[in-house]
């Protein structure tokens, strides 16, 4: 019998294996550490990126919180008090009022759904249209800020009625706005203009803008806390706003006003609109005044956007004029030291000079005084202002060899002038000094001796602003030493020193005491007054000699000077004449209510 053999059941999976190795002629083999590794590698990269990503997400914990945060609780900012602009005595020249906005919170009026009840209520009491509501939120960035402003400085009945609509996306803010004391320090004061990206209130001209920075101050920041409903919990001011500072100036409130208003008065008896006054302490460079006209409210600046007489433009600084014969005393001063001539040499004026011409001899160049002086010494020339006197010394004539545009040039640039002065006041300009190597490259005509007569008597291209021509004056009384001249109440910085000129200036400066005490002098008008001063006058011709610019500058007391005024109206009808009554009603204020 044979014997049973019993045989191991075969598993489906390894007996298809199996054949499928016979079939294909190959046989089972281990597998390999390449692929353990490659497995493993797998697993550890794995790991890598889950754990970065985990400690990523931990990172941004704080990130992801705020967020979070926001959809519940809403941040404000608290905006910040502007700081007060005082006078040298601590009168307020600007201050803060208050008032009220109507804000806009957008996603609450979405989430509320209050969207039409909003355009409704802003047309009926602002008359505000839905289109010009969409364009103020287009314009807005709302990831900075999810409300916009609809109108600033609303009337109370209108706060009442916002408030009485119990509109929970409308909103009434506490706010406040500049209070400007007076229109005459609109061009040194300045003005602001709201900032709508950051609700922010900034410097737009004047020291205002200058200044900026210190005035702005710091703006504080509130929570408003909401549950997941959306519904308000209660308030925390996290950040309090921090109040600008204070800005102290050289300015004398009652001495502006009454400087604006007398040239004002005087440009009106003439029919003209236009002028510059100013007055500052030689001293030490503190602006005392500083007037342009004409002039705006910077309480209602939008009255004056389209003025055609340019009321936005400071004279003071950003004028550009011919000085005129003001500018003598600096030429005189040029001379002496170069040594063309003494203080005591005599040229005869008979009105003219005339100077040949090559290709029309019989048609001679003929440049003009304003009137016969017969002879002329420096000091003299400077109390009758000659102009014969200046055409010969500064561009020589016949046998005396003047002293030439070159060197004019650079006596120009001791002066300060061609430079900016550093006022604290935006929009300052350097003015022009012109030289032949300009006028050749800009016109392709050579530089003749006409055009130094010209500039010699302030004509010609020659323009500085009204600053550079007070700090020329300036050094002329003060002995050489020129300050900054500044706003912000702070010590004295030196802006140039020219001392080393003193012998001459101590000529010039009697030429100009001449100028008022002698009867001949262009300012003896001003004798009268009760302190000693020293001037020179000006009239400068523009507009292809149709218009005559008026100009004086004056300091006094003499020997110790206090005070330098400058006094410039523009399209003037009988040249420096109408400027010198200004001035002397100016000065005798200034002595009566500051110097007496």
């Amino acid at each position: 019998m044979d014997r049973e053999i019993r045989k191991k059941p075969v598993d489906f999976d390894e007996a298809i294996s199996v054949t499928t190795s016979r079939e294909l002629g190959s046989k089972e083999l281990p597998l390999g550490d390449r692929v353990f590794r490659t497995a493993l590698y797998s697993v550890v990269l794995v790991i890598i990126i889950v754990s970065g990503r985990m400690i990523f997400l931990g990172t941004k914990y704080s990130h992801y919180s705020s967020i979070a945060a926001d959809n519940m609780n809403q941040e404000f900012g608290s905006l910040a008090a502007r700081g007060p602009i005082l006078d040298k005595h601590g009168k307020e020249l600007v201050v803060n009022e208050p008032s009220f906005n109507v804000r806009l919170e957008i996603p609450t009026m979405i989430k509320n759904g209050e969207a039409n009840r909003v355009f409704e209520a802003v047309y009926d009491v602002f008359g505000i249209s839905k289109e010009q509501m969409l364009e103020t939120i287009a314009r807005t960035d709302l990831e900075y800020s999810p409300d916009v402003v609809l109108k600033r400085d609303i009337k109370i009945k209108q706060a009442i009625d916002v408030r009485s609509l119990g509109l929970e996306s409308l909103y009434i803010e506490d706010g406040y706005k500049r209070k400007y004391a007076s229109e005459s320090l609109s061009h040194v004061v300045g003005f602001v203009g709201w900032n709508d990206n950051d609700n922010s209130l900034k410097g737009r001209a004047g020291l205002e803008a200058y200044y900026d920075d210190l005035l702005r101050g710091k703006d504080g920041k509130k929570v408003i806390y909401k549950d997941a409903l959306g519904n308000i919990q209660g308030m925390e001011v996290t950040n309090e706003p921090e109040r600008g500072g204070e800005l102290k100036t050289t300015l004398d409130y009652e001495f502006q006003e009454y400087f604006y208003d007398r040239l004002s008065q005087g440009l009106q008896s003439l029919g003209r609109t236009s002028g510059v006054g100013i007055a500052l302490n030689p001293q030490n460079g503190e602006v005392l005044t500083l007037v342009s006209l004409p002039s705006f409210d910077s309480n209602k600046v939008a009255d004056s956007l389209v003025s055609p007489n340019r009321p936005f433009f400071n004279r003071a600084v950003g004028g550009a004029y011919n000085p005129g014969s003001t500018i003598k005393p600096v030429h005189a001063t040029a001379v002496l030291k170069e040594n063309i001539v003494s203080p005591d040499y005599q040229i005869f004026s008979k009105g003219y000079i005339e100077i040949p011409n090559p290709y029309f001899p019989e048609n001679p160049s003929r440049f003009v005084d304003w009137r016969p002086h017969g002879w002329v010494d420096i000091h003299s020339a400077l109390a009758r202002s000659s102009n014969v006197y200046f055409y010969e010394t500064v561009g020589g004539f016949v046998e005396l060899k003047g002293l030439g545009i070159e060197r004019l040039k650079s006596y120009w640039e001791k002066f300060g002038f061609g430079k900016l002065t550093g006022i604290d006041l935006p929009g300052e300009i350097p003015g022009f000094l012109p030289d032949p190597e300009e006028k050749e490259e800009r016109t392709g005509d050579i530089w003749r001796v006409g055009d130094t007569y010209n500039v010699s008597i302030g004509q010609g291209d020659l323009l500085m602003n009204p600053l550079q021509l007070l700090d020329a004056v300036s050094a002329i009384a003060n002995g050489g030493k020129v300050y900054k001249p500044h706003l912000k109440e702070n010590d004295p910085e030196l802006l140039f020193d020219i001392s080393e000129l003193e012998p001459e200036f101590k000529e010039v400066r009697r030429g100009m005491e001449d100028a008022v005490s002698k009867p001949y002098g262009t300012a003896y008008s001003i004798l009268d007054l009760p302190f000693k001063v020293a001037a020179k006058t000006g009239s400068a011709q523009t507009s292809n000699n149709t218009k005559t610019n008026a100009l004086f500058v004056g300091y006094g007391p003499v020997g110790n000077p206090e005070i330098i005024v400058l006094v410039l109206i523009e399209d003037a009808r009988e040249g420096s004449l109408n400027a010198i009554p200004v001035a002397e009603d100016v000065l005798r204020w200034y002595y009566e209510n500051r110097l007496k």
